[in-house]
């Protein structure tokens, strides 16, 4: 067998094993006394139109068609749909649907993308905090992942660690904003400091460095705040896209990759993203939610439940004596452990039944992942464990 196969699965990622956990002991205890913060699982319903929309297209005549194949890259239709959305919600004029790619979520996305455009030996950039999988996709597209610093005052990505790192064997720059797991958002500044680096190290090394946005949560901030649609800003750009969150749709596995037509061989590039969908056997995405979410275009679930949980919480964890860059968007917060071991800490916290991830596999060691897509109940009934753990830390 292949052992790197084996390797990956007889060692689940560490959310996986702490939600695992989490039901084991929901079993023994009750659920309502077990605060499962490990997995970001949207708690939130999706949008009354997602159902409807699914009645309707139920009620039709032609079953065959509705649960039959669609092109290998998508249902025009639906392609259409999200073409014309990010032509309307971004200013985005030159989106077309011949350069979109519909996926089984963002992880297929990332996984295409990363395979279509890396050789063995290449290297993908990325910054620390950043979700766990990286690694794996970018590893079985047969390049290296190297995670760069953030500022830990922000969590803002240091653009001088990049530039030091950028060089001709970068395949691409992989970003997610809103940011899994710190929250945070990348600001306009950002944004185009990190766009006008990459533009001179393409010149400089006379090959294209592509951009890769991950984008999941991008509908998921709160108070006005801006998320920038990074295909304006930098032409070499492809966007990894999932409704799981924004329509609370993770079980559903539905997304799509966008690939700039301003790209350097923008329809060569699509080509490549369509080869590296068949080589993996991500063809023809569920047919009844590619249909589903043309017609949801734009939609969101309650996002004010999860900006009360984030007020709720961080306000409760600071007056603990926790610390926490702010987060403004996605569900999450990523706090420092009191002590420098931070899987030591998440093991204190299991005492009081609080489920916590460990902050080693994101690349910043010291601090843990909270995922607050929880109900609001259950975030008032585990105010009493935080604050039992933090008089143990003696905070």
């Amino acid at each position: 067998m292949n052992q790197r196969m084996y390797g990956l699965g007889s060692r689940r990622s560490v959310i996986r094993e702490i939600f695992e956990y989490g039901k084991a002991r929901a079993a023994k205890v009750g659920a309502e006394n077990v605060y499962d913060f490990s997995l970001g699982n949207p708690s939130v319903a999706p949008p009354q139109a997602v159902e409807d929309t699914i009645a309707q297209l139920l009620q039709g005549k032609d079953m065959t068609a509705l649960h039959g194949y669609t092109s290998a890259p998508g249902d025009m239709e639906t392609r259409e749909a999200i073409a014309a959305h990010i032509r309307t919600c971004f200013g985005f004029a030159a989106a077309d649907a011949g350069h979109i790619y519909m996926t089984c979520g963002a992880a297929a996305s990332l996984t295409i993308s990363l395979s279509a455009i890396c050789n063995a030996g290449d290297e993908v950039l990325t910054f620390a905090p950043y979700f766990t999988e990286y690694k794996v996709f970018a590893e079985t597209a047969g390049a290296r992942l190297t995670a760069l610093p953030s500022d830990p005052a922000s969590f803002q990505p240091d653009l001088s660690a990049l530039e030091a790192a950028l060089s001709p064997k970068t395949a691409a720059v992989l970003v997610n904003s809103p940011n899994n797991p710190s929250g945070v958002v990348y600001g306009r500044e950002t944004v185009k400091k990190l766009a006008a680096l990459l533009a001179q190290k393409e010149r400089e090394f006379g090959r294209t460095i592509y951009l890769i946005s991950d984008e999941p949560y991008r509908e998921l901030v709160y108070g006005g705040v801006e998320v920038p649609y990074l295909p304006a800003y930098y032409k070499d750009t492809l966007v990894c896209y999932s409704y799981s969150k924004s329509l609370s749709l993770p079980g559903e596995r539905i997304g799509y990759i966008f690939v700039s037509p301003q790209a350097a061989d923008a329809d060569a590039l699509y080509l490549a993203v369509c080869g590296a969908g068949r080589a993996l056997g991500y063809v023809c995405a569920p047919s009844l939610f590619q249909k589903v979410v043309a017609r949801c275009q734009g939609m969101t679930g309650d996002v004010s439940v999860y900006e009360k949980n984030r007020n709720t919480l961080l306000s409760a964890l600071t007056e603990y004596g926790f610390s926490c860059v702010r987060p403004d968007g996605a569900f999450y917060l990523f706090v420092r452990s009191p002590e420098p071991d931070a899987n030591a800490f998440c093991e204190r916290a299991k005492q009081y039944d609080l489920l916590l991830v460990p902050g080693d596999d994101f690349g910043c060691a010291g601090y843990v992942r909270i995922a607050y897509c929880v109900s609001p109940a259950m975030i008032a009934r585990s105010l009493p464990a935080f604050q039992k753990l933090a008089k143990s830390y003696g905070l």
